[in-house]
C-alpha cells in the first residue's frame, strides 16, 4: 500500500491535538497502514509543543516541525509538505471540524488516478459571519483570480508526490497554497463534507489574518488590482495634464503671470 502522510498545521491547539491523534489512529490509521504525522508547530504560545513532543514520544511516525515564529497557515502548511515523504499527503486541520473519513474519500480518490482531490464544503456548521466572509472571498476569487475555485472553497486537500515537488518549486511567501494548487493544474477531483461547528478552543482566524488573505489571493492570481492602480495613476495623471493646460492657455491668453486657486 502506499503511503500517506498527514499534515497538521498547529497554532493554539492544546486542547485538540490529542483528540485529533486518536481520531485519526481510529479512522484512518486501522485503513492505511503505511503512514506518518507531520504537525507543524506555527509558533503558538501555549502548550501545543509539549502536546506535540508527548504523541511523537508514543508513535515514532510522528514527526514534529516547531516554526521560530508564527509565520502564518501558508508556511506552516508548505514546512509540513516539504518534511512529508509519502506518496501523498493530506492536509488535516487541528480543529476537529473535519471529519477524518474524508482522507480515506480523498485517497480512494488518488487512488484512481486523480493528483490532487479537494475537500470541499457542501455546507457550514458556523456562525453567519464566517459564512458571509467564505463566500464572499471564494466568489472574488472566482471572478478575478481562478475560476475553478469550487464553490464551497476547501482548506483540506489531499496531494500527490509530484504537486507537491511544484508547491516547493514556486517558493512563495506571501500567497495562498489552495490556489496554489488550483493553479497547478494537475488532475483534480472532488469530495464533499458538512465543516462542523468548532466546539472545543477558539478560532485564532481574526480579522486582520481575513483581510490579509484576500488581498494576498487577489495580487499572486488575479491582474485586477494591477489594473486598478494603473488605472488611478493614469487617471490623476490625465488630470494633471489637463490642469496643467488650462493653467498655460490662461497665462498666455488672459495675460497673468501666475494662476492659484
Amino acid at each position: 500500500m502506499p503511503k500517506l502522510s498527514v499534515v497538521i498545521p498547529v497554532y493554539y491547539n492544546q486542547d485538540t491535538l490529542e483528540l485529533v491523534y486518536d481520531d485519526l489512529k481510529n479512522v484512518v490509521f486501522t485503513t492505511i497502514k503505511d503512514y506518518e504525522l507531520v504537525m507543524v508547530d506555527d509558533g503558538s504560545g501555549d502548550e501545543s509543543w509539549q502536546k506535540m513532543k508527548m504523541i511523537a514520544e508514543k508513535d515514532e511516525r510522528v514527526k514534529i516541525i516547531k516554526l521560530s515564529r508564527n509565520f502564518g497557515s501558508h508556511a506552516a502548511c508548505l514546512a509540513g509538505l516539504t518534511a512529508s515523504t509519502g506518496d501523498c499527503v493530506t492536509i488535516k486541520a487541528a480543529d476537529l471540524q473535519e471529519p477524518s473519513d474524508i482522507i480515506l474519500d480523498m485517497y480512494r480518490k488518488w487512488e484512481e488516478g486523480n493528483k490532487v482531490v479537494l475537500a470541499v464544503r457542501k455546507d457550514r456548521e458556523e456562525g453567519i459571519s464566517q459564512k458571509l466572509f467564505a463566500g464572499m472571498y471564494y466568489s472574488l476569487v472566482r471572478k478575478f483570480a481562478l475560476s475553478n475555485m469550487p464553490k464551497g472553497g476547501f482548506d483540506c486537500y489531499l496531494l500527490d508526490r509530484k504537486v507537491v515537488h511544484v508547491l516547493e518549486q514556486l517558493d512563495e511567501t506571501n500567497s495562498a497554497i489552495t490556489l496554489q494548487i488550483l493553479w497547478a493544474g494537475f488532475k483534480t477531483d472532488i469530495v464533499y463534507y458538512v465543516r462542523k461547528k468548532r466546539e472545543i478552543g477558539k478560532s485564532k482566524w481574526t480579522l486582520a489574518k481575513k483581510i490579509k488573505l484576500v488581498i494576498d489571493s487577489l495580487l499572486s492570481f488575479s491582474f485586477t488590482p494591477i489594473r486598478f492602480i494603473a488605472g488611478v495613476g493614469m487617471a490623476f495623471s490625465s488630470i494633471a495634464f489637463v490642469w496643467m493646460l488650462v493653467v498655460l492657455c490662461t497665462k498666455i491668453f488672459a495675460g497673468i503671470s501666475s494662476f492659484s486657486v
